[in-house]
Parts: structure tokens; C-alpha cells; sequence
């Protein structure tokens, strides 16, 4: 039996940790594991790959990034934009297929997000053997209570935040913070609550800046003379409009600077100095947390199994601190977002945060 596996689009901690778990215990059934480079790319002819034996996987189990390396762009991008899906050509799907048949890969383990879990559902249809892993620091897939990368993205912010408000506390400043959270909130508001923010901005919960600028000058005036401030890149401003960085050249926009034009309105509003920083792409980077290291192995594993018990075309999920499976199609398109009136937003407003609305 020999299978494959490939991370695809962004990187994030833990996607080592997955191949770990894949790697060993594929060993113990005997199988060899074929390791594609540059996700979906590598199966482009001649095919770009490596064998992976045990020995090749000690000590990444603690590496951020992945050794296979990864790619969001390419022959295989199916992700336009929210809701928006393009099918591969079936001219790279033949060529793939080639390289699949060539190797004698009887199945393909597919490490990726909601676009790569597209693809993987497109060529599962076309009779692929097809398992998935979700790959998401946003955590925001409905089918799966926690993806791996998201507790060590949360850790960042919380370190972050912990840096920003001593120099808040010394110029009695307000500090916002940008996170990422392209459609849903969940890593600005697990950080902001566990890093101490006194505001957190949602893409779930519109927002008034009058009312976050009201709250700051009471703070103020109760004696408290600095605020942090945490929004995530995708919360729209109040007139509806997101921030991006650059024109709209195909596939996802790209988003960010909401943090400096949050900033900006709030010291015209409050008169307070005001500082924006963006951790950007230092939340995908460094060694995973304890927690999404073994989370990842757990997922490698049971997508192992699923391979064995020949059940294809589905995702490895975790529900209630267990490892199961999903059918793909259930998986993908559908975001898991933050309910505003759920029990962690109450909780947020019941020990004071301002959540803007």
C-alpha cells in the first residue's frame, strides 16, 4: 500500500505535526508514504515528491511550517471568495492523475482549508481516493469544533497583547491590535479575552467607533488612561466597507489595515494618542503549542484510518474532545462564525469589554 499526503494554501503550526502522525502510522501497517511538494503542485508531471520514512519525521512534530512546503496559488486554486468556487480544469486533473497512477498512490491525504478541501471534494467526484485534513488557524469550519494552528495563533496574540499594554500603562496611549480573521472573529476574541483587551471588534458584530470612542473616554475618566484594542481584518467599518491592501487581482481579496484606520478615527474621536500594530503573518510562523501538536498528530492518524478502511472522500473532524470523520461536502462552505449572543460573547461583556455594539 503506498499513500500520499500534500499541505495546501497557507501554512500554519502544526501541519508537521499532521505529517508526523500520518508518517508513523502508515509505518505500522507497512505502507510507504509519498509526500508531495508544493501542495496540489507537486502533482503536476514529473510529480515532485519525496518518500517519507520515520527517521525523516523525527523532531518535526515541534517545527512550525511544513518540509513538504505549501502553495494558495496555482494550477489547483478553486477558492474565488466567500461562496465563490472555480472548478479545476480537467486538462491539470488528467496530468494529475497521471502522476497518481505512475506512483501507485491508493490514496491521498489532503492537508488544507476550505479551498484545498474543494478541490479535494472536485477530484474525490471524479474518482479520486480522497482524505481530509482541515487546515484552518481561523477556525471557522463548522464541521470540526477545533483545528490545529488556531491555539498557537491565539497564544501570539495573547504574547502580543501582553507586550502592547505595558507601553499603553507608560504613555497612557490606546493600542489596537490587528489580528486575522477573514470571515470570523474567533481568534480576536479567544486572544482578546485571554490577552486582556478591553474592546474586541468582530466581523460578526457590527460595530459603532462613537460608541468604542464613549467607552474609552469613560474608561478615562474612572482613572483607566490606556485601552487595548483588538479587530480582526475582517470586521467591517461601520459604513459596511472591509480594508484591503490592494486591488482585487483574482482569487481572495487581500485584506489589512483596519487596525491603522480604527486607529485613526479614534483619536479624532477620543483625543487620546493612538498606535496601530498588525502581527500579520507572525501568528502562521514559530513551533505549535503543545495543544495543537498533539490535536494535529491525532488528525494524521485518524486520516490513516480512514484510508485503511477504504473511507474516502471524507474529513477527519474533532467534536467533543474526539477524533472522528465527515463527509468533505459537509465540510466545506460551511463557516463556522461567532454567534453574538452566544455564551463566550456574554461572558466578554460581563467582565467589561466593549464589543462595540
Amino acid at each position: 500500500m503506498r499513500i500520499g499526503i500534500l499541505n495546501s494554501g497557507g501554512d500554519c503550526p502544526g501541519l508537521n505535526a499532521v505529517i508526523h502522525g500520518v508518517v508513523g502510522a502508515a509505518d505500522q501497517l507497512g505502507w510507504e508514504v509519498i509526500g508531495f511538494r508544493d501542495g496540489f503542485e507537486g502533482l503536476l508531471p514529473p510529480g515532485d515528491y519525496s518518500i517519507l520514512k520515520p527517521q525523516d519525521t523525527i523532531g518535526i512534530l515541534k517545527l512550525g511550517g511544513t518540509i513538504l512546503g505549501t502553495t494558495n496559488k496555482g494550477h489547483f486554486a478553486a477558492k474565488l471568495g466567500l461562496g465563490e468556487v472555480a472548478e479545476v480544469p480537467p486538462e491539470i486533473v488528467a496530468k494529475a492523475k497521471r502522476t497518481m497512477d505512475r506512483l501507485g498512490i491508493r490514496a491521498l491525504i489532503i492537508v488544507g482549508g476550505d479551498g484545498s478541501l474543494t478541490t479535494g471534494l472536485q477530484l474525490f467526484r471524479e474518482g479520486w481516493p480522497i482524505v481530509g485534513v482541515p487546515k484552518t488557524i481561523d477556525n471557522d469550519l463548522s464541521a470540526t469544533a477545533m483545528t490545529f494552528g488556531f491555539n498557537s495563533a491565539v497564544e501570539t496574540v495573547v504574547d502580543g497583547l501582553d507586550r502592547l499594554q505595558t507601553t499603553a500603562d507608560s504613555h497612557k496611549r490606546v493600542m489596537v491590535l490587528e489580528v486575522m480573521g477573514r470571515h470570523s472573529g474567533w481568534i480576536a476574541l479567544w486572544g482578546g479575552i485571554a490577552g486582556g483587551a478591553n474592546v474586541i471588534l468582530l466581523p460578526e458584530i457590527p460595530f459603532s467607533l462613537e460608541k468604542v470612542a464613549a467607552f474609552i473616554k469613560h474608561r478615562d475618566a474612572q482613572g483607566h488612561h490606556s485601552t487595548l484594542v483588538v479587530v480582526a481584518e475582517g470586521a467591517s467599518m461601520p459604513d459596511g466597507d472591509l480594508v484591503t491592501r490592494d486591488a482585487n487581482t483574482g482569487g481572495e481579496i487581500r485584506l489589512g489595515g483596519i487596525g491603522e484606520t480604527v486607529a485613526n478615527q479614534l483619536q479624532l474621536l477620543t483625543a487620546k494618542e493612538t498606535r496601530a500594530c498588525t502581527l500579520g503573518h507572525l501568528q502562521r510562523g514559530g513551533a505549535p503549542t503543545s495543544l495543537d501538536r498533539i490535536l494535529a498528530m491525532r488528525f494524521g492518524v485518524m486520516a490513516v484510518k480512514l484510508a485503511a478502511e477504504g473511507a474516502f472522500g471524507r474529513m477527519v473532524s474533532y467534536q467533543a474532545y474526539h477524533v472522528d470523520s465527515v463527509p468533505i461536502e459537509e465540510a466545506v462552505h460551511q463557516l463556522r462564525l461567532v454567534e453574538p449572543d452566544s455564551e463566550l460573547v456574554l461572558a466578554a461583556k460581563a467582565v467589561g469589554i466593549c464589543l462595540g455594539d
